[in-house]
């Protein structure tokens, strides 16, 4: 799915007829120009673990497989011009694996917990589904009903996910100069931060549909965040090959 949508924005003005009267205003008003930082935020790249179902939290720091390292080559063919300013990425390494070809350039590279998966606690490691486990079932249920502090056993909450990604993001606004920023996470930690960078609720979060190596591109005027590609995966196509007749 590749859209592009603007998820908060101000009313659209009622267009009203020409007043003469204020055309001096408008001739002397002055609009400061507001500079647009870009955030590339990414899913790592599929893992053996994603394959098997298998959660892996922060807990298990698992490499790319075959597909998620074709698909970090297929995102890097797609973005290699883009003049990122720096990268973060969580202290993961399917993360770092997912833009190294980005951190060969030699760009600034900052790794944080900050931006690692929420933790599973007690399941990390083994295969977990709402059909097959009640209990984390339950766990997704609650978040839907704006439950944030509900965890599995030895887990985070997603507040507690909240919390510490706070620290991220209060970095990224203090860097103003950074024009265009790579960042590369977990699926549930990054609907956790699209909650929070766009101001909705956590229980919303499942709203933000996730992909390996999938890319949502916002824009920060440097008071409000808006979507300008929700979950665009049009990079991982392989190219077509056209045989020579």
């Amino acid at each position: 799915m590749h859209t592009s949508a603007q998820l908060s924005g101000p009313p659209v003005p009622e267009v009203l007829p020409f007043n003469p009267t204020f055309a001096p205003l408008f001739r002397l008003a002055s609009y400061p120009y507001v500079p647009v930082q870009q955030i590339y935020l990414l899913r790592h790249g599929q893992t053996d673990f994603n394959v098997q179902g298998i959660v892996q939290g922060s807990g298990v720091n698992s490499d790319l497989n075959a597909r998620g390292r074709r698909q970090a080559e297929l995102f890097w063919e797609r973005y290699k011009d883009v003049p990122f300013n720096r990268i973060y990425t969580s202290r993961l390494k399917r993360t770092q694996q997912s833009v190294q070809h980005f951190l060969d350039l030699g760009i600034p590279h900052e790794s944080t917990t900050a931006l690692n998966e929420i933790s599973w606690g007690t399941r990390e490691g083994t295969r977990i589904t709402p059909e097959e486990d009640a209990e984390y079932a339950q766990v997704l249920a609650e978040w839907l009903l704006g439950n944030d502090d509900a965890r599995l056993p030895g887990g985070e909450s997603p507040r507690q996910v909240a919390d510490r990604q706070r620290a991220f993001i209060e970095l990224y606004e203090s860097r103003p100069k950074d024009e265009i920023v790579l960042v590369c996470m977990h699926g549930r930690a990054m609907r956790v931060l699209l909650c929070q960078l766009l101001g909705y609720p956590l229980r919303c979060m499942d709203g933000f549909e996730h992909h390996n190596l999938g890319l949502y591109k916002l824009h920060y005027n440097g008071s409000r965040y808006t979507v300008r590609n929700f979950l665009d995966v049009s990079h991982l196509a392989e190219p077509t090959v056209t045989a020579e007749i």
